[in-house]
């Protein structure tokens, strides 16, 4: 502690660890904050830069609308006024070989209206003869965690699973639905798997709730890789890339961190610390402190994935492309797993240079890492023949470029939302020391910014023990 002012330590500078920086300002006058980070940039998986001088995301690109936490982040930093909607979220699914609309009226692929289901063509008929069965099947009995693959086929079959959730939940988490927990990745299905008997009926009920919710997305104009610099401008933290931390200690008035080289090491004292890096990195940090949380997050499994960003002249389209984009199912055995129509979703980026059509293809899964290891010229080959093949692009891009996000999706396998529990347990029995990130609550930007403003109300409470700062740490949580 320097004087009266405490000094917090966030190690991790993506959104998580940057919003953690922020919150803490708000919420103690006595705070100095500093933010260390082993990259030459901040902000993790939110970056942009430009493909044939257009600024374009190469990470998230949209956030959820519905969560009220990346929106309101986004106008406490001055972002307000570039907060965007997108002109369609009308989606399809590559399945048996064509394009085909996503059914209206589903839940992260459950469908919840059959007539739009038949519409569709997604399904085999007999794989739709199956979904209907769900209505007179005895109860799916479910009091534990289990895979979103085996409650979901229980209740519908194996095409729903398919040809369905799977494309929706590697879209997201770049997983497996016969390993990703259902209590975790989808909650509101899983709270009806303990109430109700039907499947279609529960998420009938959730969709009439959301559909009074207004858009499921937003961005920002400069794309989701702007908020980070504004968050960490807004935040006045001392923001440090570079700086790889190795070791965390406990002392006897608080923290020692270890950073830099091993023949040149820094030491850096703080009076708490927020661990905001991914699982396999704060596992290492709180190994020697907190074993039990460490040997927690050593088991989160991450995928790796690559987006390659494609900019073509508009003549190269004979027929414009429609709708958002698409998703692919692993059972079309594809190597591009979805892909963005980015000019048509967000019409800034049209405006931006009316001439162009900006696409990105997103490549690899869990267990694909034998397709990332190509290198980025075929990565770039596999999308154009997926977007001649598809989308009917004729000839090259004018330019490309090919992102790769190695180890950058935490899994949420069953029995995930307990070995959370157990990390926090573990966290909270150490004063001044708080987590926060995608591997815990959920990988969207929203979820991030939850988890940061928990992790700093936790650190200002222990900061504040005599209520100074007049009960601002207590007004985060409820915030």
């Amino acid at each position: 502690m320097e004087g009266n002012r405490c000094h917090v330590v966030v190690v991790g500078g993506g959104i998580a660890g940057l919003a953690a920086a922020w919150y803490l300002r708000q919420g103690g006058e006595g705070v100095r904050v500093t933010v260390l980070d082993g990259a030459r940039r901040i902000g993790g998986k939110l970056f942009a830069s430009e493909v044939a001088g257009v600024q374009v995301d190469a990470g998230a690109e949209a956030m959820l609308a519905r969560r009220p936490e990346g929106r309101a982040l986004a106008e406490d930093v001055g972002l307000g006024g570039e907060l965007r909607d997108p002109a369609t979220t009308q989606a399809a699914i590559l399945s048996r070989g064509a394009l085909r609309a996503m059914p209206a009226g589903q839940v992260m692929g459950v469908p919840s209206d059959l007539a739009a289901l038949v519409r569709s063509g997604v399904l085999s008929p007999a794989g739709l003869a199956r979904v209907p069965l769900d209505r007179v099947l005895p109860a799916t009995l479910v009091t534990t965690d289990v895979s979103v693959a085996s409650y979901i086929r229980a209740r519908m079959g194996e095409e729903v699973v398919e040809r369905l959730v799977e494309p929706m939940l590697g879209g997201v988490y770049a997983g497996r639905a016969e390993r990703l927990s259902l209590e975790a990745t989808m909650p509101g299905i899983a709270a009806a798997a303990r109430s109700e008997r039907s499947l279609l009926t529960a998420a009938r009920e959730i969709v009439t709730g959301a559909r009074k919710e207004g858009p499921v997305f937003t961005t920002l104009h400069r794309g989701m890789g702007s908020l980070p610099a504004a968050v960490a401008e807004a935040s006045g933290a001392e923001i440090r890339t570079g700086v790889t931390v190795r070791e965390l200690r406990r002392t006897e008035s608080g923290w020692r961190l270890v950073a830099g080289p091993v023949p040149e090491p820094e030491v850096i004292e703080a009076d708490a610390v927020v661990v905001a890096v991914p699982a396999p990195a704060a596992g290492r940090l709180l190994a020697a402190e907190v074993p039990g949380a460490a040997a927690e997050l050593a088991r989160i499994e991450y995928a790796s994935m690559a987006v390659v960003t494609l900019a073509y002249p508009r003549a190269a389209f004979p027929v414009p492309p429609t709708g958002s984009g698409y998703l692919v199912p692993p059972v079309e055995r594809r190597a591009v797993k979805a892909a963005t129509f980015s000019s048509v979703k967000w019409p800034h980026l049209a405006e931006a240079d009316p001439d162009l059509v900006m696409l990105r293809c997103s490549v690899g899964r869990l267990g694909e890492e034998a397709l990332l290891q190509r290198d980025d010229a075929d990565l770039v080959a596999l999308a154009v023949e997926e977007m001649a093949e598809v989308a009917g692009a004729r000839g090259l891009p004018r330019d490309s470029r090919v992102t790769r996000w190695g180890g950058s999706l935490p899994q949420y396998d069953v029995g995930h939302l307990d070995r959370v529990a157990r990390i926090r347990a573990a966290v909270a029995s150490h004063p001044g020391l708080a987590v926060c990130g995608a591997a815990y609550d959920g990988l969207g930007v929203p979820a991030c910014v939850a988890t940061a403003r928990t992790a700093a109300a936790r650190i200002l409470d222990h900061l504040d023990p005599a209520g100074q700062w007049h009960g601002k740490a207590d007004s985060l949580t409820k915030g």
